[in-house]
Order: C-alpha cells, then structure tokens, then sequence
C-alpha cells in the first residue's frame, strides 16, 4: 500500500499529511514526542479496508510550521488545525483518532465540531472534563519529585536536555515508557528528581523491542534534530491557558460514538492522576461503545500493538 505526501493551508499554516486509501476519512492525531510516521500501520491498514486515512505532522513537528509564539499552540489552534484539514482536502466528516497530546485534541474535535468529526477514538489518553482549579496548581510535586509537565514549562530547559544527544532522547523516551521496560509501576515514570530532568532514571536497553527498529528510531531522530523539540514541548505549555480558554466547555459531554484504548502498562492508566477517569469516561462520553484494555502493553499503543489497534479500530468503524 503507498502512502503518499503532500502539503495543504489551514487555520494559517502549512501542514504535511501522509495519506493513503480512498473511501469514508480517518484523521489520525499524534502526540509527544512523535510525527505522522507513528501511524505507519494503521495508515496501510485502514486503506486496505477501505478507508482514506490521513495522518498530519501535528503543529510544530515534522514538516508541518513551528509557529514560534508559545500561545499558538493551545487546543483552540490544533482543534482548528483539524477542522481546516478537513476544508482543505475537500471532506465534510471524518473519524477522529488521538494517541497521546493527540487524544485531547480528537477529544476536543468531537465535542467542538460533531458536525465535522462524526466519532472519536482516543488512545492512552481518555477525555477529561475541566477541573475547578489550574491545572498546574494539582500537579504532583514533593520536596525530592515533581510531575514531569512541571518541568517541560520552562522554554528552553526540556529542549537543552532531549536536543543534547537525538538518539538517546528518542530510544530512551520509547524504550522507558513502552510495556517492555522493565519497570514496577509504569506511573513512577511520570514523576521527575526535583533537580533533574525528563531522562533521569528512564530505563534503557541495548536491544530493541519486537515492535521498534533501528530505522524507526532514525526516522524519528532525523525529523526532531531537524525540527527540534519546542514545537512538541509548547503544547504543554499551554496547559492552563488550554483550561482558561475552555471555560465556555465546563461540563459538556462528547455526543459522539467513541472508542478508547489503552495499555495497561501505560503510565496514564496506572497515574493517580489519571486512572479515576476511565471508569467514570462513559459518565462524560455517553456514546462510549468500548473500552479496550491491551495486556502489557505500554504507552506506545499504536506502535507496540499495531494490529490490535488496526483492528479495533476497524470494528468500530464498521458499527457505525
């Protein structure tokens, strides 16, 4: 199956999209800290069911524009984004899917937009209503630890660390959070020394997992040494912007069918943080058909269960 690349205009700038197939439209939203490439199996599989999926360089990666002001990146741009997306290639709906930064922005497409994205799949990360509070303000921090969004927020610091040595920061990032690392509880990851930083305790390995190769870790290299990693790093810093701006959306639910999966090796799943919301996401996403939960599997669901995912999300493509 080809998959082909081309460049549209939305919400005024310009993306790369990788699409292949023809038929019904599967927009696929990756997360931190990855490209279009993260979707290579579902994009072949997809098209061979067909479906015309398409799967972007999000803003700021890839070859898609890295606006440079930090406030172009909250949800109210990337949803945009998408919404473009879909008037530049000519298409009135789509299926949202959303790995990782990418889930809250299918999320948020779906209760936006339910007009344009007429059902949503969100992988590891599942929908969250705004809190009362900042979200800043209920991170996790102690005296020795803090919660690792703590300290991507200073511009420059996170960038100085993961640009040091590409390779290393994208082979430990993948290895550390996936579900061969061999570590006791994958949320423990989440949490950073006070003086240290994003890979600082990461587990590494000399042999790759079965899903992962030495080729794609140097595709993944070769387009962050390019790009750099502040593009990817800014969504997080618009995280309490992100809570101020979605005021107008307290309380509401998506009214979509939707799916969501989740590894449970996956540090989202196992956080405190986190965990709470995926037995209470029906409560905020009445449509919810499935909740699929992959045994041993870690935070790079589409990657390490390529198939399992290709087929879960075909099946719920056909019920709709």
């Amino acid at each position: 199956m080809t998959i082909s690349h081309r460049f549209i205009e939305t919400n005024g700038i310009r993306m790369h999209l990788a699409e292949a197939g023809s038929g019904p439209t599967v927009l696929l939203c990756h997360g931190f800290p990855e490209c279009w490439y993260s979707w290579r199996h579902q994009l072949e599989a997809l098209a061979a069911a067909g479906y015309r999926a398409i799967a972007p360089d999000m803003r700021g990666y890839g070859q898609t524009d890295k606006p440079d002001a930090i406030d172009q990146y909250t949800l109210l741009h990337l949803t945009g984004d998408m919404v473009g997306l879909l008037d530049a290639i000519g298409t009135d709906q789509a299926v949202v899917v959303g790995h990782d930064w990418g889930a809250p922005v299918a999320w948020r497409c779906a209760l936006f937009r339910p007009d344009r994205f007429r059902a949503v799949v969100g992988l590891s990360v599942p929908f969250q209503v705004r809190g009362p509070n900042r979200p800043s303000t209920v991170m996790p921090r102690t005296e020795k630890q803090r919660f690792y969004q703590l300290y991507f927020q200073t511009p420059g610091v996170a960038e100085a660390e993961l640009e040091k040595d590409v390779h290393n920061a994208i082979k430990t990032t993948l290895f550390a959070l996936s579900g061969d690392a061999p570590v006791e509880d994958p949320a423990s990851l989440t949490m950073l020394p006070s003086e240290g930083g994003w890979l600082d305790g990461k587990p590494t390995t000399q042999s790759l997992p079965t899903w992962l190769t030495d080729s794609d870790i140097e595709f993944y290299v070769e387009e962050f040494k390019r790009t750099g990693f502040g593009g990817g790093l800014n969504w997080y810093r618009n995280i309490d912007r992100n809570w101020e701006l979605l005021a107008p959306w307290s309380g509401a639910k998506v009214q979509v069918p939707a799916l969501y999966v989740v590894g449970d090796r996956d540090g989202v799943y196992r956080s405190p943080s986190w965990s709470h919301l995926v037995p209470s996401l029906k409560q905020f996403v009445p449509l919810l058909r499935e909740t699929i939960i992959l045994k041993g599997c870690g935070h790079w669901t589409q990657q390490e269960r390529a198939k399992d995912v290709s087929n879960a999300l075909l099946e719920f493509l056909k019920q709709l």
